[in-house]
C-alpha cells in the first residue's frame, strides 16, 4: 500500500499545525513517500480545516481529542492495514517532533 500523507494547516503554522508537519516529514521519510501540506483558513482540528493530519484520505482523530501523539498515528495506520513490521521503529522516530514542541511549550 502507498501511503498517502497530507497536513491540513493554518499560515503560518502554528504550534499543532508544526507537529502535524512534524510528523508528515518523519511518515514520509518512513515510508519513502511525498507529504502534501495544504493551508486553510478554516479552523476545524481533526476534520476539514486545520490542525489537521490524514493518512489514505482519513483524518486522524486523537484519543485525548486535542492532540495526535505517536500513538494515535500508529493505531490509525494499523486500522489501515499496515504490518507492525513496517511500522518498527516509527513510533520512536515520531516521538521527536512532539518532545520538540513539548519542549518549547515548556
Amino acid at each position: 500500500m502507498k501511503l498517502k500523507v497530507q497536513v491540513i494547516s493554518q499560515q503560518p503554522p502554528g504550534g499543532r499545525c508544526s507537529l502535524y508537519t512534524g510528523y508528515a516529514d518523519v511518515l514520509a521519510r518512513h515510508f519513502a513517500v511525498t507529504p502534501d501540506v495544504v493551508f486553510s483558513a478554516m479552523r476545524d482540528a481533526h476534520g476539514e480545516g486545520f490542525p489537521s493530519l490524514w493518512l489514505n484520505g482519513v483524518a486522524i482523530a486523537p484519543e485525548d481529542c486535542f492532540l495526535v501523539t505517536p500513538a494515535d498515528i500508529t493505531a490509525a495506520l494499523a486500522a489501515q492495514g499496515v504490518a507492525a513490521e513496517t511500522m518498527a521503529g516509527l513510533t520512536e522516530a515520531l516521538q521527536a517532533p512532539l518532545d520538540a514542541m513539548l519542549k518549547q511549550a515548556g
